[in-house]
């Protein structure tokens, strides 16, 4: 399932005192089965795309087309309620997202609120939070007595047991341990081997080189750079004047072409670093 921002710009408070622009006349595509990243620096407008991808806000000017659903400035919310099926969104620290008195019944409930019987809902939960790594153990227990990364899972199963085509994560692994932040990337990934879109928020380029097939760089309001990550990140010193960065490794080899290796193209990734490393040694 494909999304298209079309001339999309977005104020908010438009029309009072404290109204504040947040986008302007943005185009960009998520093309189904992409797993898109959108970078940039806090307030550049990443969340906000973030909410049109999904309904929660309609655009003040231009068009979000989700398959064959236009969302205008004129859209009303019954019209959009199947986009927020369809396009699950999980917020950054989406643990403050649960409320309900039992791991399972918080998961079971958005499917049962889109009139799924409560029985398929429970079927949906159990599987979905076996997916994120939730134990059947942990099923009848309050999610108030987790762990925050456990707490961030079940939130995560709950968007999944709504069975999206879209997931759309907002600094996802923000606040986790290394080894929590590798989990729940290798479950993303997953996720998108297996068909599903994937729209990634994060301010980890590592990531973006890791897993993400296209990129939208986003500043302060405008969409300045996108294509690929190995092409985006060729661009380091544009990266770098936006106080973005570049991976690691790009950083790296950039240092060993200054001092004079010879190098086709800066990896973007260590498996890349390699795979040039092994063919120069050749």
């Amino acid at each position: 399932m494909g999304i298209t921002l079309k001339n999309v710009s977005y104020t908010y408070q438009a029309g009072t005192p404290f109204e504040g622009p947040a986008l302007f006349d943005v185009n960009l595509e998520i093309k189904d089965g992409s797993y898109t990243a959108l970078i940039g620096h806090t307030g550049s407008g990443k969340s906000t795309i973030l909410q049109l991808l999904n309904g929660l806000l309609t655009p003040s000017v231009g068009s979000v087309t989700v398959n064959d659903i236009e969302i205008t400035a004129t859209s009303v919310n019954k019209d959009i309620k199947q986009v927020r099926k369809k396009v699950g969104l999980v917020f950054q620290f989406a643990e403050s997202q649960v409320f309900a008195e039992t791991v399972l019944d918080d998961v079971a409930f958005g499917p049962q609120n889109f009139g799924v019987s409560k029985e398929e809902a429970e079927r949906l939960a159990r599987e979905k939070l076996l997916l994120v790594g939730i134990s059947e153990d942990l099923f009848s227990r309050s999610p108030f007595e987790l762990s925050g990364g456990q707490m961030r899972r079940v939130a995560i199963a709950g968007i999944l047991a709504m069975e999206p085509e879209v997931l759309v994560l907002d600094e996802p692994t923000a606040g986790l341990d290394p080894a929590g932040r590798k989990e729940l990337m290798e479950i993303f990934q997953g996720l998108h081997e297996d068909g599903m879109t994937i729209v990634l928020v994060t301010h980890l380029m590592d990531d973006v080189a890791n897993f993400a097939d296209t990129t939208y760089v986003l500043e302060k309001g405008h969409l300045v750079k996108s294509g690929s990550p190995k092409d985006i990140f060729q661009d380091v010193e544009f990266m770098e004047k936006i106080q973005l960065g570049v991976p690691k490794i790009t950083k790296f080899a950039q240092g060993l072409v200054e001092k004079g290796l010879n190098l086709p193209n800066l990896p973007i990734t260590i498996t890349e670093f390699k795979e040039i490393l092994t063919a120069w040694i050749r």
